[in-house]
């Protein structure tokens, strides 16, 4: 082993932020990325209308949701709604936001991840997969018809009276979605999950703001009574879990926009140590 030292200016700050950063990691093979994300997708969907056909217990978990909500004092859902149906305008935007921005945003969050920040696009993957894959296990377990089909919520369906609506007027019937899978609400954990990758992988001070999708998603799900707060909650709680098994790489220059520490050029340094 070479025993000689050299200071470590000699190597250039370029080559030294290629060895920190985790960002080199290789983009996995498109075709590949995209036939695992269209078969999750797939099965989730699959598996969500496996769950279909149990009202009575659906309806029976509803009411003891709504219950549980009242007894923890939680805002009542039609104080959101309120302010929506003050004008047909505000319902039918925030119809169209559940119906159309849920699946696009997570969607175009991927793309986004996948071409300038590969390895936070395998991690943020990873855990959408996991969070997913567990909603669908409640869902099988816990059926739960959302507030809007409650009897004695007082709420209104605004899908059905103001559109869009991406559910049929008969849950029971509905071979597109099925509407008793509302505990955990994956709009929020998924929008959730877009702010936190986000706000973990750019670089921008403004980054911050993305929270605002997670808190106008709960506002809508909550307003157009499509979820109850709980639904919320229970998404929330599976993220953490998720986020606590699997580990976000480390921030850098290109993740988090400051500088990496370099070593100082006057600090010698083993040439041929690693050898």
């Amino acid at each position: 082993m070479d025993g000689r030292t050299e200071p470590a200016g000699s190597e250039s700050e370029a080559v030294i932020r290629r060895r920190a950063s985790p960002d080199d990691t290789a983009r996995p093979p498109l075709v590949r990325e995209l036939l695992l994300v269209v078969g999750l997708f797939l099965v989730y969907k699959s598996g969500r209308l496996l769950a279909n056909g149990h009202t009575g217990e659906a309806f029976r978990n509803a009411q003891r949701v709504w219950d549980g909500e009242r007894a923890l004092r939680l805002p009542d859902e039609g104080t959101v709604q309120s302010i929506l149906l003050h004008g047909d305008g505000l319902a039918q935007l925030a119809n169209s936001y559940y119906a159309l921005v849920h699946f696009p945003a997570t969607a175009a969050f991927l793309v986004w991840l996948y071409l300038r920040r590969p390895a936070h696009y395998v991690w943020a993957r990873r855990v959408l997969a996991a969070v997913t894959g567990a909603a669908l296990l409640v869902h099988l377990v816990f059926p739960l018809a959302p507030p809007r089909l409650l009897d004695g919520s007082g709420l209104v369906d605004t899908g059905q009276v103001y559109g869009p609506t991406v559910y049929s007027a008969t849950p029971a019937t509905d071979s597109l979605a099925n509407q008793f899978a509302a505990m955990p609400s994956l709009h929020f954990g998924w929008a959730l999950m877009v702010a936190v990758g986000l706000i973990a992988a750019a670089r921008s001070p403004w980054r911050w703001l993305w929270l605002l999708h997670p808190l106008v998603t709960l506002l809508v799900i909550v307003g157009t009574a499509n979820h109850y707060w709980l639904d919320a909650v229970g998404a929330a709680a599976l993220l953490g879990l998720a986020l606590a098994a699997i580990h976000l790489p480390h921030r850098t220059a290109t993740t988090a926009g400051r500088t990496p520490e370099l070593v100082r050029a006057d600090e010698p340094v083993l040439v041929g140590a690693g050898r």
